[in-house]
């Protein structure tokens, strides 16, 4: 028995759930699934799972076997690591998760610096809105804006963006600049479907000690930033979206922000990555370069 190809499969069906779940996503044969764990319990003489027609469960020997074989795999990678010369000079592949508008438009060029730099490494970027699942999807390293929910990953803080409200000067002169968030509810907005809020918008008050949803009138709605900034640009409405997506249109004055009293606290920007003993030298390599790229071009 191949007992570090068992195991893997051992941690895998844990991870998904079930037999068949770790056999999609491992392509491997659902029966060669289940004997590889079972060719475990029975070397060693014990119970790894309970088994039911829903799901599976540890046992107490499972729980501990399923540690122990975390940190073997663990160890085993650095090894191979090590012997590769991997912790000597930084090389390898590296995949880098980042949402589309901000990837594109910070992570990127800190990408491009890095790969001038550093020639035996090549990435692989994942310019996304959805938050891959980094341990599922081997993700080496990922940028996320708004709060993190998962305490297994080391983050490190390189910057905060805003949510704003913008229109452009045709639109406000040709109409009026809203005074307070209430105003919206008299005048044309375009909605952006993959802000939280949807039709209402998240504001808050002067003190900023609350917040609040304010609904809007949805005169256009579409489903990208994108097409929001373009739709404001033509004077279509006001919309709201986060500041780094705006930046550029603010910056050329086809838009301007209004009800800026009113935003609510800034949304963190994350560099986060899955905790290891002691992440490759390929990974430390891209931290080191790029995380004060990123703080200069997220304060920009």
């Amino acid at each position: 028995m191949d007992r570090l190809d068992a195991m893997s499969i051992f941690i895998a069906a844990v991870e998904a759930g079930s037999f068949s779940a770790a056999s999609r996503k491992l392509g491997v044969p659902l029966p060669t699934v289940s004997r590889k764990v079972a060719d475990l319990e029975a070397h060693l003489n014990t119970r790894l799972l309970v088994r039911s027609t829903r799901k599976l469960a540890l046992t107490d020997a499972g729980a501990a076997y399923l540690a122990a074989c975390k940190n073997i795999l663990e160890q085993v990678g650095e090894a191979e690591r090590a012997a590769s010369g991997e912790y000597v000079s930084p090389k390898g592949d590296l995949i880098i998760a980042a949402p589309i508008v901000f990837g594109r438009l910070h992570v990127l060029p800190a990408v491009n610096d890095f790969l001038a730099t550093f020639p035996d490494i090549n990435v692989q970027m994942v310019l996304s809105d959805r938050n891959a699942d980094l341990i599922d999807d081997h993700i080496d390293v990922a940028v996320r804006i708004g709060a993190l929910s998962d305490s297994s990953m080391v983050a490190t803080r390189v910057g905060f963006v805003r949510r704003v409200a913008c229109a452009s000067l045709d639109f406000l002169a040709a109409h009026r600049t809203p005074k307070t968030p209430d105003d919206l509810a008299t005048l044309p907005c375009v909605t952006f479907g993959n802000m939280v809020s949807g039709s209402s918008w998240m504001f808050a008050a002067k003190n900023k000690r609350a917040t609040r949803h304010v609904p809007v009138q949805a005169r256009l709605a579409v489903n990208t930033a994108e097409a929001a900034l373009d739709a404001a640009i033509a004077g279509v409405g006001i919309t709201q979206v986060l500041s780094y997506q705006a930046a550029q249109a603010i910056k050329d004055k086809r838009l301007k922000i209004v009800l800026k009293d009113f935003e609510v606290e800034p949304l963190p920007i994350h560099v986060l990555y899955p905790a290891q003993t002691r992440p490759p030298l390929k990974l430390r390599s891209f931290l080191e370069f790029a995380v004060p790229r990123l703080r200069r071009s997220a304060a920009a």
